[in-house]
């Protein structure tokens, strides 16, 4: 592909466009500066409308969202899972996906016992968290080959703007309560808007290395790291 090129951008924002691909990428150079942190398994108050750090559920209370091609990604996936890492290994057989109340043509991964059929309790003996990370870990594979995206991109969210050109903005930022509609408005979420996620001993643009080249390319995410250098 082309080399991405620089354009414009404010003293808070990196702007990388993307010429082969038509899409101009826009960052938010703080958070990817910042020392974020997920705080899953460290006190996360989970999305419930109370605290509830003692589940460790951190954002997987409700099913994942998914469209058609996910689904058939995740099916396959769900099948390697080794049962000695996936405590909900025997619900399967009931289905991993229900219907997405919120989207006629959508998926979500069923909920077992108040959470996602693949979240492991803490306990489990297979290890607690994600059964899909936990096994893309095992087999020395990245989450983002395993997890639907909503899962593996968080915290980071994408926004996408047609430009009427045939080309696309692609805005990158930190996920806010704002985005999970009205039912953020009585989440305990703190994922990343309160001071105790951003405790990390390394910045966003390192430890989320993987899930960015992922997300936007090699050449993007090389260009990218070069722009936020040693902030």
């Amino acid at each position: 592909m082309n080399e991405p090129a620089d354009v414009q951008e404010k003293s808070d924002d990196i702007v990388i466009v993307d010429s082969e691909a038509k899409t101009t990428w826009q960052f938010d150079r703080r958070f990817l500066s910042s020392n974020w942190e997920c705080q899953f398994g460290r006190g996360c108050k989970g999305i419930l409308d109370h605290p509830s750090p003692e589940l460790e559920q951190g954002c997987c209370s409700l099913g994942a969202e998914l469209d058609d091609d996910e689904a058939r990604m995740l099916a396959a996936m769900a099948s390697f899972v080794d049962p000695s890492r996936f405590q909900n290994h025997d619900h399967t057989i009931e289905g991993i996906f229900a219907p997405d109340s919120s989207d006629e043509n959508g998926w979500r991964t069923r909920v077992v016992d108040g959470a996602c059929i693949f979240l492991n309790r803490p306990g489990f003996e297979g290890g607690g968290g994600c059964a899909l990370h936990l096994e893309a870990s095992a087999r020395g594979e990245s989450p983002t080959q395993w997890k639907p995206g909503v899962c593996w991109q968080l915290p980071l969210h994408v926004d996408y703007a047609d430009n009427g050109d045939g080309s696309e903005t692609a805005t990158v930022r930190p996920w806010s309560r704002a985005d999970w509609g009205d039912r953020g408005t009585t989440m305990a979420w703190c994922c990343t808007e309160e001071p105790e996620a951003f405790t990390g001993d390394s910045r966003v643009i390192d430890s989320l290395s993987g899930e960015l080249e992922t997300m936007l390319g090699t050449a993007v995410f090389v260009e990218l790291t070069r722009r936020v250098g040693d902030d």
